[in-house]
C-alpha cells in the first residue's frame, strides 16, 4: 500500500540566527527564528512523512513548548519522524520539496542538501527531489521576511 502526505512551513528571517535548510549551513546575513535549528524544509518533510502515515504533525511529536526542541538539531527530529513511520510499518519511497526564498540562493546547495536528506530517509539520493523558488518579490517571502517550504512525501507499506 503507497500513501502521500503533504507538509508546509515557514519561518521569518532575523539577525543573528544561523541559517539552515536541508540540514546544510548557508551563508547569509539572517537565519530563521524558530524553538529548534527553524529548518523550513525539514519541518515540511516531517510534516509530509507524519502526514502520510496518519500520525498528526510535527508539533504533536516535538512541540515548541518542550525545552528538550530548543535548538534543536532538525536532523534529528527527521530521523526520528522515519523511527515513527518504520514502527507504523512504512518507509519512504520518494520526496518533491520545494523551498521559496528571494535571498540567498538555494540552487547551489540543493545537492549538499540531497547528501544530508537521503541518509535520514533511508533512500537514495534519486528518491529526494529538492527545488527553489523566488515568489517574484511578493509577499512576505519576496520581502525577504521569511523563507516557506513546501514537500510532498510517497511511504511504503513496508
Amino acid at each position: 500500500m503507497h500513501r502521500i502526505g503533504f507538509g508546509f512551513d515557514v519561518h521569518r528571517l532575523v539577525e543573528g540566527r544561523k541559517l539552515i535548510i536541508g540540514g546544510v549551513k548557508i551563508p547569509h546575513t539572517l537565519g530563521l527564528l524558530g524553538h529548534s535549528d527553524a529548518d523550513v524544509l525539514i519541518h515540511a518533510l516531517c510534516d509530509a512523512l507524519l502526514g502520510a502515515a496518519n500520525l498528526r504533525d510535527i508539533g504533536y511529536h516535538f512541540p515548541d513548548t518542550d525545552p528538550q526542541y530548543a535548538g534543536a538539531d532538525s536532523t534529528k527530529l527527521l530521523a526520528a519522524t522515519v523511527q515513527l513511520l518504520r514502527a507504523k510499518g512504512y518507509s519512504v519511497g520518494n520526496v518533491d520539496c520545494t523551498i521559496c526564498a528571494e535571498r540567498p540562493k538555494i540552487n547551489p546547495h540543493i545537492e549538499a542538501m540531497r547528501r544530508v536528506l537521503a541518509p535520514l530517509l533511508q533512500v537514495d539520493e534519486d528518491c529526494v527531489s529538492i527545488k527553489a523558488t523566488t515568489t517574484e518579490r511578493l509577499g512576505f517571502t519576496g520581502r525577504e521576511e521569511g523563507i516557506s517550504a513546501y514537500a510532498v512525501a510517497l511511504i511504503e507499506k513496508a
